[in-house]
């Protein structure tokens, strides 16, 4: 099984509420171009955050711990607009990855550079890999997301983990074996 397959309930959740978080201003294009920014940004924080198979694996089984804390900064709604399991999703948002998804979002030569430690990882190995959106945006994916991208309103989320993004993203690129 590929790391990043257990990974997938994870980076669905920690985008989905990315993108709640900080929403597309305009219509269906704009949500689909905000929701694919945030996916590759989350993808990127959680396979430098769980490099292996085993990491996320370990994951898988314990669990994330959620969005109470990052919902309690940002003054996000906690539950939804009344749809079914709500809060069940909220369960797989992983408050580490959301915050270095920020940092990548709000700094694109931080995102050049963790994209560049995924290089030749487990993650990337054997099938190509593409992170335009995240790294170098037109300027249709920078208005979609505004808020998205914008580093003075990301900072209380960016600001929770950023110091371990540069402690980990200092350590080297990822390690191949998964």
């Amino acid at each position: 099984m590929p790391a990043d397959f257990s990974l997938s309930p994870l980076i669905a959740a920690t985008a989905q509420w990315l993108v709640r978080a900080y929403p597309p201003g305009g219509g269906a294009l704009d949500t689909a171009l905000a929701e694919a920014q945030a996916r590759q940004a989350v993808t990127v924080a959680a396979w430098l955050r769980y490099p292996t198979a085993m990491d996320a694996a370990l994951v898988a089984v314990a669990g994330p711990g959620g969005s109470g804390r990052l919902d309690g900064v940002t003054g996000a709604e906690a539950t939804g607009s009344g749809e079914e399991g709500a809060a069940a999703w909220r369960t797989w948002v992983d408050e580490v990855v959301a915050s270095w998804a920020a940092v990548l979002l709000g700094g694109p030569e931080l995102a050049a550079a963790a994209i560049d430690a995924l290089t030749g990882s487990a993650h990337t190995a054997g099938a190509p890999v593409e992170f335009r959106r995240l790294a170098d945006p037109d300027e249709r994916d920078r208005r979609a997301a505004a808020l998205l991208r914008h580093p003075d309103l990301l900072a209380p989320i960016a600001d929770l983990h950023r110091d371990r993004l540069l402690d980990r993203l200092a350590a080297g690129p990822v390690p191949l074996t998964g």
